[in-house]
């Protein structure tokens, strides 16, 4: 990876172009909490499907998570200060306005990046996130705790230990995650939403228990589209064809309704 300076902070990322002709607006990725972005975007495939439709892909490290410098500072990680880094990345390679998208934590950031930088912004589209948006200040109460822990086994909560056991498989520094936490919780309001005046797609699993339902989200922007993902989690809707496709009809200006064939 790359990497470039963010307001002091190192901020590490990748810029994939596009397999063929480059026909399509760039896209910027942005992934969750003690995720990377190999685990949200390269392992999963997302690289190869917007890169061979004609895209050319940014990808980076949320500070504190991955190859990104890590921080111990809770005041450094509001999500403000994170999509400033969203918005860095694209003045340091000089693109003017992208599409973006952002899963869960990353989806709160994608947020606050069209809000504070509309311009930037073409299509939004948010992955991992429900109605848990307007009613939790970010990830589940305890997880600073849970990051902090000696051991998972000390953790009580089942939701909290697969967050810190999903940390521990990403090989996160687990102090400034902890940070990281307890920096960005904020809930997000109405007012909030209604200010996003780009077109809005969100994507979230039939079973994910920490996005909540999204579908009382979608009156909310003025403009969105929501998307069920069948039969997936939180962790699991990443990769899925059904999300993927639905992106694809999106930025396309098609239907984003999956076909049946998938």
């Amino acid at each position: 990876m790359d990497s470039f300076r963010s307001n002091g902070v190192e901020i590490a990322f990748a810029d994939y172009r596009p397999t063929g002709p480059d026909k399509q607006a760039p896209i910027l990725l942005i992934h969750g909490f003690a995720s990377t972005h190999a685990v949200n975007w390269l392992f999963t495939q997302w690289i190869k499907t917007l890169t061979e439709d004609g895209r050319r892909v940014v990808i980076f490290d949320n500070r504190g998570h991955g190859q990104s410098e890590k921080l111990y500072d809770p005041a450094l990680y509001s999500l403000e200060v994170m999509a400033d880094d969203a918005n860095a990345l694209l003045d340091h390679l000089a693109i003017p306005r992208a599409d973006v998208m952002g899963y869960s934590m990353g989806a709160r950031i994608a947020i606050t990046l069209a809000v504070t930088h509309p311009e930037k912004v073409n299509h939004l589209i948010l992955g991992g996130v429900g109605d848990h948006l307007l009613r939790e200040p970010g990830l589940p109460s305890g997880l600073a705790e849970a990051m902090e822990a000696e051991n998972i086994e000390d953790i009580g909560p089942p939701m909290l230990k697969i967050f810190r056991g999903f940390a521990e498989s990403t090989r996160s520094d687990l102090k400034a995650l902890a940070a990281c936490v307890r920096g960005f919780r904020k809930t997000m309001d109405q007012a909030t939403l209604a200010r996003v005046a780009q077109p809005v797609l969100i994507c979230v699993g039939t079973r994910d228990d920490v996005a909540g339902d999204p579908h009382p989200l979608q009156p909310l922007f003025r403009q969105a589209e929501v998307v069920d993902i069948p039969g997936r989690d939180h962790n699991r809707a990443v990769g899925d064809h059904v999300y993927k496709q639905a992106v694809l009809s999106f930025l396309a200006g098609e239907s984003v309704v999956p076909r049946a064939d998938g």
